[in-house]
């Protein structure tokens, strides 16, 4: 089976090569190096060591991607065709790698298959910590600066950013550091680690990453961990945090008290607080009303964390799997080139999770994230399918009479319940008239509320033309200027 040794050339010096690699590199077997731009390969000369480089790769414009996919092929049909062959890396070869990460991937499903001996060599990293003086078990992110997003970047750990190449990709890395960091945020720029005579330490501010003309392949860029607030807050999970900061002994007795049943008409609140900065067209307002929504979901999830029932990771969970389900023609193998067929996908993937439940109910698939009237409009319109409704509008309306009666009953006597209970057998009763009535709920009250801000202003301005004084207005008065409004609007 043809094979291929992976070794490592170390951080930089040529006292750090290790005795394996070295004597691999001596074999007589044929050597790539993934780029010949690394301080110990200018000794491979005086060793009579002969190599190939890919260097020629980085230079045909190719994003990286496609370059180690390329490197892996032409380092796969070397190896097929001398039997044996060595590849070395900078550094360790399971350190920041992608080149080697595609052969362990690619190499057991070549054709011939290929053997893959891993070899040592000392990576960068100890040489970047050391020069840094910095401990790892502090909490590090350790990222690919050719691959770098904002979703992975977390302000309040400390962060190594490898493989900035040159001072495009460092303007690239620098750009995505500012979607979450200042641009004036100190970074360390740690160019040759390791490597005496060449080690190089800037600290500059964040803005000036690609203004050093020095960067190049053994450049690795530093950001310190961050303590700062305003820094921190736009870090998801230091929100979440907070949250559960509220909820914790100590924290604000308000947040303390809440349950999901309390919290319910919050949710719903915020939900329409949206709705209008929508309709306002308001993006600061829509902003700060989606943190609202996001509020809401935090609580929700910390009160479900501490009951034991679920946790924000379970709702990302849940959120996450339902976006993939219901879009296979984004996640799968379903086609879909229109608007239409994407509904179609969605609505098809939506049907297979209601066909594994219980459906034997008239009201068994009814939406039920929907406000409280349009889910009792809907249940009504099930209920008369199916041949459960009154025969006339008459009778609809001697329930409505029977409800109002009963409500007034159970308020004579303080029945807290029972007022509870009958207000809502009221409301039900109205929406069942509406719909009789062909009438919606939503709009017909959003007119009353339009008729009674446009009537409560004419009071308004007629308090006002007596001094402004509310108190000095007695309620027939005011009852007076509503029938006066009322009258000049009908």
């Amino acid at each position: 089976m043809p094979k291929i040794y992976v070794v490592g050339l170390g951080p930089g010096s040529r006292e750090g090569l290790p005795l394996g690699t070295y004597q691999k590199l001596q074999s007589g077997l044929p050597v790539f190096l993934r780029t010949r731009v690394h301080p110990v390969v200018a000794s491979f000369s005086e060793e009579d060591i002969s190599f190939q480089s890919f260097d020629y790769l980085y230079e045909s414009g190719e994003e990286f991607a496609q370059v180690y996919s390329e490197m892996t092929r032409l380092l796969l049909a070397a190896a097929a065709n001398y039997g044996e062959i060595v590849y070395a890396v900078p550094g360790h070869p399971m350190m920041a790698e992608q080149s080697v990460q595609n052969l362990l991937r690619e190499a057991p499903i070549a054709i011939p298959p290929v053997e893959i001996e891993m070899g040592s060599g000392q990576s960068f990293f100890d040489s970047v910590c050391t020069a840094l003086q910095l401990d790892p078990v502090e909490g590090l992110l350790f990222l690919d600066g050719t691959t770098l997003a904002p979703d992975r970047l977390r302000g309040g750990l400390h962060t190594l950013i490898a493989q900035v190449y040159n001072r495009q990709l460092a303007s690239e890395v620098k750009l995505t550091l500012m979607d979450v960091y200042p641009d004036d945020y100190p970074v360390t720029v740690v160019r040759a680690a390791g490597v005496p005579g060449e080690e190089r330490i800037d600290r500059i501010p964040l803005y000036e990453l690609d203004r050093l003309d020095h960067i190049d392949h053994l450049t690795t860029v530093y950001l310190p961990a961050s303590q700062d607030e305003t820094l921190l807050v736009r870090d998801p999970w230091f929100v979440a945090n907070l949250v559960r900061r509220l909820r914790s002994p100590g924290g604000c007795p308000w947040d303390l008290k809440q349950t999901h049943q309390s919290l319910r008409p919050y949710v719903i609140e915020e939900a329409y607080e949206v709705a209008s900065a929508i309709d306002e067209q308001d993006p600061w307002a829509l902003q700060e009303e989606l943190g609202d929504v996001l509020l809401q979901v935090f609580l929700h999830a910390q009160i479900g964390s501490e009951s034991g029932d679920f946790t924000v990771r379970d709702v990302f969970q849940s959120l996450g799997e339902k976006l993939i389900r219901r879009h296979p023609h984004v996640f799968g193998d379903v086609q879909a080139d229109s608007v239409a067929a994407a509904e179609m996908a969605w609505q098809g993937a939506k049907e297979k999770e209601t066909n594994t439940s219980d459906v034997s109910s008239v009201l068994a698939t009814l939406r039920r994230g929907q406000p409280a009237w349009k889910l009792a409009s809907a249940m009504q319109e099930r209920a008369a399918q199916v041949g459960f409704d009154w025969e006339r509008i008459g009778d609809v309306m001697a329930k409505l009479r029977e409800e109002l009666q009963e409500l007034e009953q159970a308020i004579e006597i303080g029945d807290a319940q029972g007022i509870k209970d009958e207000a809502g057998d009221l409301v039900f009763t109205i929406v069942n008239v509406l719909r009789w009535l062909n009438l919606d709920l939503e709009t017909v009250l959003a007119g009353a509320n339009q008729k009674f801000e446009r009537r409560f202003s004419g009071v308004e301005r007629r308090v006002e033309e007596r001094g402004g004084d509310w108190k000095k207005v007695s309620m027939e008065q005011l009852q007076g200027f509503w029938e006066e409004i009322k009258n000049q609007n009908r």
